[in-house]
């Protein structure tokens, strides 16, 4: 199966390239001079380690020729020796972690096989002892570059405005392939009704907000409009945020319909949850936060490895930003929200907590279901 995918770019003959998805990852091919963009995960699950340690070792080395410009993200990439034994070169783009193959260069590594049950199969030689301990060292490198302190800050204006106020940035952003048309118009629907409501919000709220002792008011129509309801402007700002930060990807992984179901049984979940906790309660519940909360637990299980970069900071001036892996965020926030379901149960939070979590497991839930379809769309396509 392959789409075309117009934003990233072959470096040698500056034709779109197109996605290709395997059985093992997905990775982008130009049709024009035969070259490949492939990812370092990807190489790792594909071919043995013997035949691409070389790679890793000549990179750890600091080899430092100036290469194409990367297909992603436009910078320069490094030229690295991928054999000791044949003079082949690549370019490895060390932001993206994508690795550049001209045509055939793949065709000198060596595709990895199902283990083999023989007992007896000898063991390898000592020298491939060395590489295969060598890769696994770069292999925990990287992973301790997943959770670093005083990383570089975000290139982009907002992100750093976003980091000040504490909130999460992606980055490594996964690349989408489809315009967000949904989530564009949830965010425009969210702030626009909160235009059209700040004037009269009380009592607003009061008629349609989603009160636990009357839930089947207005014919349970309030699961609906609560949702676009927000109580002020740091409510608004936090929820639209966070749908617009990690809606596209989702929306790109499930496809519309999908993510809209995902949205809607994350919102009933949660909503269901927060009435579970108090169902005598009449004060009204309103706000995005279960149906948000679902989308980032199913972005989260679908890309664990993926990173967040978060700000540190004492006072105005003194910052620190540091990384950490996805689901490393995504844990720590479940904790705070079972921390604040019990801060709500004690009511001393008028924050609802039972509703972020209803959304999680919703977000568990629909990964369980929908999360491995595009592994196995188009399983047994080659390199």
């Amino acid at each position: 199966m392959e789409r075309e995918r117009p934003d990233l770019i072959c470096p040698r003959c500056n034709a779109a390239l197109k996605r290709v998805q395997t059985e093992h990852g997905i990775f982008w091919a130009c049709d024009g001079c035969g070259g490949r963009a492939i990812g370092l995960e990807l190489l790792r699950r594909t071919f043995t380690p013997e035949s691409i340690n070389p790679l890793w070792l000549h990179a750890i080395n600091g080899e430092n020729v100036p290469g194409a410009a990367c297909p992603s993200c436009n910078h320069s990439m490094t030229q690295v020796g991928l054999s000791d034994i044949r003079d082949i070169r690549v370019d490895v783009c060390r932001l993206c972690h994508f690795v550049w193959f001209d045509s055939h260069e793949t065709d000198t590594l060596v595709p990895r096989s199902p283990p083999s049950p023989d007992p007896k199969q000898p063991s390898l030689p000592q020298k491939a002892r060395e590489l295969v301990a060598m890769a696994r060292i770069q292999q925990m490198a990287r992973d301790a570059e997943g959770s670093d302190f005083d990383s570089v800050a975000p290139t982009e204006w907002w992100q750093v405005i976003a980091g000040y106020l504490g909130m999460p940035v992606e980055f490594d952003p996964v690349h989408v392939e489809r315009k967000p048309w949904v989530t564009w118009t949830i965010s425009v629907a969210i702030v626009s009704v909160f235009a059209l409501t700040l004037p009269h919000l009380r009592e607003i709220v009061s008629q349609y907000g989603l009160i636990p002792a009357e839930a089947t008011r207005l014919g349970g129509l309030t699961f609906v409009t609560s949702f676009f309801l927000h109580g002020g402007m740091i409510h608004l700002l936090g929820n639209t945020y966070f749908l617009m930060v990690f809606g596209d990807n989702v929306e790109d992984f499930l496809g519309r319909i999908r993510y809209v179901l995902l949205i809607a049984l994350a919102d009933i979940l949660g909503n269901l949850a927060h009435i579970a906790v108090d169902p005598h309660s009449m004060i009204p519940c309103i706000g995005a936060s279960g149906g948000i909360a679902g989308i980032i637990t199913f972005l989260r299980a679908s890309i664990p490895r993926a990173r967040l970069a978060l700000m540190f900071r004492w006072g105005f001036y003194w910052f620190r930003w540091i990384r950490i892996r996805a689901w490393v965020g995504l844990v720590l926030w479940i904790l705070f929200q079972l921390v604040g379901g019990w801060a709500q149960i004690r009511g001393m939070s008028n924050v609802s907590a039972f509703a972020h979590l209803g959304g999680v497991g919703a977000g568990v839930a629909a990964w369980f279901v929908w999360g491995n379809r595009n592994a196995t769309e188009t399983a047994g396509d080659e390199l």
